[in-house]
């Protein structure tokens, strides 16, 4: 296991919209891998508790592709405020971040 400047980020979109978005961020190369679930979720919004079934997507990508993966999911995510959580890799194999980060151009 090396260490390998990869992240991790957490997306959530309506249920059935995340394909859509995981698209288009690998078509732009900004991603190199999307894991998609269905997650209920339940958060504060204006004031009351909401409760959700929502598409989860697990993204791992390069920090250099950090500012524009946000920028992406800002103009093309439904939710005026979307949710965009990215946490650093701090070790992967090593063979896993040479491909992560091959397939985003870096």
């Amino acid at each position: 296991m090396i260490e390998g400047g990869l992240v991790v980020a957490f997306i959530t979109t309506p249920r059935g919209k995340g394909k859509e978005i995981a698209r288009s961020l690998l078509e732009k190369r900004l991603v190199a891998c999307v894991n998609i679930t269905s997650v209920e979720s339940m958060y504060w919004w204006k004031g009351k508790i909401e409760d959700d079934n929502e598409d989860l997507l697990v993204v791992k990508t390069t920090m250099a592709r950090v500012k524009e993966l946000i920028e992406e999911v800002k103009r093309i995510h439904p939710y005026t405020v979307p949710e965009v959580v990215i946490l650093p890799v701090v070790a992967c194999l090593g063979d896993y971040c040479k491909w992560a980060r091959e397939e985003t151009n870096m």
